[in-house]
């Protein structure tokens, strides 16, 4: 097994200690991220940092990295408009979702660049991501600073919610993986995962039973 201290990761090159650290925390959420400008000019990132913060009410969040050191069209168009979209990705989507990160001019819509197409549903301002099977309709509650990196937690809730119809199960749980929906290892891979098993609520004394 290979070892890692603190002394190792500061002595190591930049890129080698980005995917080692990035990929040691385990699979994470792949998303697209969908604002509009204050001009009308149509934003779409991939993000990696979603999470869910609550269900009642509906609340995610996610990281943005320093503003200060790069311009974050993202960032600035939230706190414009206060609303976004949040779109899964999927297998056939990842080329066109990993070059949404290319760092293209404000002036610049990433759909404009890739095969990503603009969807804007129920006559909202903010572009959703066609044939992504679930889009969240966000909007900005908050943001809180991370000292230790300059990195912001922006806290949003869901507003709305759009899910292929079969992907919702009878207990209004979605499986994604009847979408191919996507995770990323660390900075650049994408995986899909597919469904081992599913658990009934976890009882104290009694074995695990499986829903499947």
């Amino acid at each position: 097994m290979k070892i890692f201290d603190t002394e190792a990761l500061q002595n190591m090159a930049k890129v080698p200690r980005l995917n080692l650290v990035n990929s040691i925390t385990g699979y994470k959420s792949a998303n697209l991220i969908g604002t509009v400008s204050n001009t009308g000019v149509t934003n779409v990132a991939i993000f990696s940092s979603i999470t869910h913060l609550g269900s009642n009410p509906a609340l995610l969040g996610f990281m943005i990295r320093p503003v200060v050191t790069t311009p974050r069209d993202t960032y600035k168009n939230i706190k414009e408009n206060l609303y976004f979209s949040v779109n899964h990705i999927t297998s056939s989507m990842i080329t066109d979702a990993h070059h949404s990160s290319a760092p293209y001019a404000e002036e610049v819509s990433e759909f404009d660049k890739t095969h990503l197409e603009p969807e804007f549903l129920d006559n909202q301002k903010v572009p959703f991501v066609k044939n992504s099977p679930v889009k969240l309709l966000c909007k900005y509650l908050n943001e809180y600073p991370i000292i230790e990196n300059g990195c912001i937690h922006i806290v949003a809730s869901i507003e709305k919610i759009y899910v292929d119809e079969h992907l919702v199960q009878d207990d209004y749980w979605v499986r994604l993986d009847l979408a191919d929906v996507v995770t990323i290892n660390g900075l650049d891979g994408y995986c899909v995962p597919k469904l081992v098993n599913r658990f009934e609520y976890a009882r104290t004394n009694q074995p695990s039973k499986s829903m499947l």
